[in-house]
């Protein structure tokens, strides 16, 4: 009998790495779920659903309040494996001090998000080495912490809420050096999520601009090249009924329900695992703000369109570095 060789052995740990975090939430709440209605129906040990829920209600504001980032969980050799299935890469273009605070805005959302967690939410890509003195927050919904076990996975990781009050206190109650890292193009993004489109969703996306002029904080655009290249996603005809369900899920519930695939547990299957395409999230320029407690519509426009060329600057300059064309440029919808 042929035993694995060290390299199936380490594709076997990346696969996994990059599956155990692709299903987690799913596996934990189901798990959660289950577990506490059979302790409920079926035994006697229903107070430990009540000592579950009460600790939630005691820590629920956790999430808004910095979380509860654990630095060996950041640290995980379980990562390392993660960021080399792709590979994914972190490049500096320009110092960051770490006597001010910073919204990153991280494109695109792309399906799983995947080179912003690895590169924010790990240690693995160096983060701590390639910006030091800076604490990256991962913001997202505030969904992801209303289930035991699972809230504290990801805040573990330094996620925290993306609602305004964690935001306000990220800002003013954490001092300095704070990098809060937000994917601006949301599950609505997703859409446009297939191999070799760099189209973004961020027209009328002004809440991190609004947030950055409230706190005169300056903002970072960031874009990963290749994340859109993870999964394929299958279009159906305009006009079926398919193509509108999509379009009426999209306005009922603002998320856009997608047919994709990637590749299976071998690279020649098809499966729900992203392809082994390498990813590159180049971080730009720091672009400076006023503070201004109370901005018009109009001062938000502005830097919003200042911000949206800060971003197809860095786009255009880098772009063919990552196999796209000179003439492909940056669309905003």
């Amino acid at each position: 009998m042929l035993l694995p060789s060290k390299k199936d052995f380490q594709s076997a740990l990346e696969v996994f790495a990059v599956f155990q975090w692709a299903l987690s939430a799913f596996v934990i709440v189901t798990t959660v779920i289950l577990v506490n209605l059979y302790l409920v129906v079926f035994t006697s040990y229903w107070p430990v659903t009540i000592l579950m829920l009460t600790w939630l209600a005691f820590d629920w504001k956790t999430p808004e309040r910095g979380g509860r980032r654990l630095a060996c969980v950041r640290k995980w050799c379980l990562w390392k494996h993660y960021c080399n299935y792709f590979p994914i890469k972190l490049l500096k273009t320009h110092e960051i001090s770490p006597s001010h605070n910073y919204i990153l805005a991280c494109h695109p959302h792309g399906l799983m998000s995947h080179a912003c967690f690895g590169h924010f939410a790990t240690e693995t890509s160096g983060f701590s080495k390639i910006f030091p003195g800076i604490t990256p927050y991962i913001l997202t919904l505030g969904a992801f912490f209303w289930v035991p076990f699972l809230r504290d996975y990801i805040m573990a990781t330094g996620a925290c809420s993306v609602s305004q009050s964690s935001i306000e206190f990220l800002l003013t109650r954490k001092g300095t050096g704070n990098m809060l890292i937000v994917v601006v193009g949301g599950l609505a993004e997703c859409r446009y999520s297939m191999p070799g489109s760099s189209t973004l969703v961020l027209k009328n996306r002004y809440g991190f601009v609004r947030m950055a002029l409230r706190h005169g904080v300056a903002l970072i655009p960031a874009y990963a090249f290749g994340e859109t290249d993870l999964y394929s996603q299958h279009t159906f005809p305009p006009g079926g009924f398919i193509n509108r369900f999509q379009k009426w899920f999209r306005r009922t519930v603002h998320i856009y329900p997608c047919a994709f695939y990637g590749r299976g547990f071998t690279k020649k299957s098809w499966g729900l695992l992203p392809y082994s395409r390498p990813v590159t999230t180049v971080v730009g320029e720091p672009l400076p703000l006023p503070k201004i407690e109370n901005p018009s519509q109009d001062t938000v426009a502005k830097y919003h369109a200042l911000y949206i060329d800060a971003l197809r600057k860095l786009f255009d300059l880098h772009k063919t570095k990552f196999g796209i064309s000179e003439t492909q440029e940056l669309m905003i919808v």
